[in-house]
């Protein structure tokens, strides 16, 4: 399971979740940029390393697309809770990965692998990028409306990347429902 550079990376993003988490809640949000940062580095890192040094394996192959929606929907549930993301938009990603994982299972099921498609690489590259940036702008002032702005802007990237990507993979994989009994 751990035999391997690329799935030791891997876990070591997901037990960076509540290292940041803690950070979050503590206050110190720099502190928990860096650590977000840090992680989100590491999907680059170990998916290069898997690569290159043909490290793939079924572990890695799991984990590291739910390392990835493990970091991004705790820091999402976090700005739910402080009032920066409406939990609207979290059900709308929740939404798209239930169902892509959904029908990545039933594919499967056909002997089948749904690779990752670009628009899920850019949805995932841009959802990191917008949590980064509403991180780094903190907590509103009654005098400065920015950081709602810009935390407004954010959802709207991160949602128009989510549902986008989730129609192309729908659209591009269609006939694995034809085949479902």
């Amino acid at each position: 399971m751990l035999s391997t550079t690329a799935n030791k990376i891997t876990v070591f993003r997901i037990l960076l979740v509540p290292v940041f988490l803690l950070l979050c809640y503590g206050g110190l949000r720099i502190p928990a940029l860096i650590v977000f940062l840090l992680a989100s580095l590491t999907d680059m890192v170990d998916g290069y390393i898997a690569r290159r040094y043909r490290q793939i394996t079924d572990f890695g192959k799991f984990m590291d697309p739910l390392a990835d929606k493990i970091l991004v929907l705790a820091a999402m549930c976090y700005f739910v809770e402080v009032g920066r993301i409406p939990g609207w938009a979290l059900a709308i990603v929740l939404l798209r990965e239930f169902a892509v994982s959904g029908m990545r299972l039933v594919a499967i099921e056909q002997g089948r692998v749904i690779a990752a498609a670009w628009s899920g690489k850019i949805k995932t590259a841009a959802t990191m990028i917008c949590l980064c940036l509403m991180l780094l702008i903190g907590p509103p002032e009654p005098w400065d409306s920015a950081p709602d702005f810009i935390a407004q802007i954010s959802t709207a990237v991160i949602l128009i990347t989510t549902v986008y990507s989730g129609i192309e993979y729908f659209w591009k994989n269609r006939d694995v429902f034809r085949r479902v009994d």
